[in-house]
């Protein structure tokens, strides 16, 4: 696939083989992942959804967890190219979109490509840069294109963004602005691993990386088609009213002071047929939006005085509202 060519976002139908070709694509990423990241099958199958889903993630956690490897992982499975950008004070826009450079031998200007322009970006430390340096990837995330000096150029169908910030080194870093934070799907951490999960690694890191043994198990164009499919997964008006009132709740709380936005919602119904697909089902249950609630709502919304003071967590509050609010026609709660 040459850049700035976009495979069909939709198909025109959906069909049974549709959704079992995709389910299966997903179910052979999932296999072939958990051979390089062990004991993190939550956090293999929230990626999963967030990329199936076309949407991106943002990893917030310490260094040396495996953000990076399970990017490279992903990356590698699916048979793509990936570029890592580390984020720093002195990063430029045009480091990352690319730049005009004028061509004396032919008279003409021509544009170098920046590191944006690849399938799977990990945009390492994205808070050590400055807003507008940030800005240039937000854009490119929204709109799966970048604008440079008055030309746009496409990104691949299949672009995602992972990126990461370290929520111990706050000093010299300019924090990711609610809005946007609200570009980003899902955040999730990886944590660290379970003390049997980090003895084994010992063992399977002695000689090489299991990335070294990881074979390509779909291409882009599959991945593609699977998010086409995973679009258009049905989910019925009950669990779209049940998503909705959700991100409603938010809102209303009193332990926030600023709740998701509708963007939220529409990012929460489609992690929701993401994570469906992964776990091999041609339609949304409520299960599938109660996983990704956390992951999709926790990011967005702001703590009022009183929980901060209390050290209560987004994401124990959001955990609170999926044991009140109930899902729609049923009269109970998640």
């Amino acid at each position: 696939m040459t850049w700035g060519q976009h495979l069909p976002s939709t198909p025109a139908e959906t069909g049974p083989g549709d959704i079992s070709a995709a389910t299966g694509l997903a179910q052979r990423l999932r296999a072939a992942i958990g051979t390089v990241i062990q004991g993190k099958d939550d956090v293999i199958e929230t990626a999963l959804a967030v990329y199936l889903a076309g949407g991106h993630l943002l990893v917030e956690d310490v260094p040396g967890v495996g953000k990076t490897t399970l990017a490279k992982a992903l990356a590698k499975a699916v048979n793509c190219p990936m570029r890592r950008i580390q984020f720093t004070p002195d990063l430029m826009p045009s480091d990352i979109t690319g730049v005009n450079i004028y061509d004396q031998r032919k008279g003409t200007f021509e544009f170098r490509r920046g590191a944006i322009f690849t399938s799977v970006v990990v945009a390492d430390e994205i808070n050590r840069a400055s807003p507008k340096t940030q800005s240039a990837v937000l854009e490119a995330m929204e709109e799966s294109q970048v604008t440079v000096d008055g030309v746009t150029y496409q990104l691949p169908a299949t672009f995602f963004v992972i990126a990461t910030q370290n929520p111990l080194e706050m000093e010299g870093t300019y924090p990711l602005p609610e809005a946007q934070r609200d570009r980003f799907m899902a955040r999730i951490s990886m944590g660290y691993p379970s003390p049997a999960t980090e003895v084994a690694m010992l063992d399977r890191h002695a000689a090489a990386s299991p990335l070294a043994h990881l074979e390509p198990v779909a291409s882009e164009r599959d991945v593609a088609a699977a998010t086409a499919v995973a679009r258009q997964l049905h989910a019925s008006e009950a669990l779209k009213r049940y998503v909705v009132d959700l991100v409603t709740a938010t809102r209303a709380d009193p332990a926030l002071r600023l709740g998701a936005s509708p963007r939220a919602s529409l990012h929460l119904l489609r992690a929701a047929r993401g994570h469906a697909l992964v776990a091999g089902r041609g339609h949304v249950l409520p299960q599938d939006v109660q996983a990704m609630a956390t992951p999709v709502l926790a990011h967005r919304v702001l703590l009022s005085g009183q929980a901060r003071m209390e050290r209560r967590a987004a994401a124990d509050v959001i955990a609170g509202l999926l044991t009140r609010v109930a899902v729609a026609g049923t009269g109970a709660g998640g």
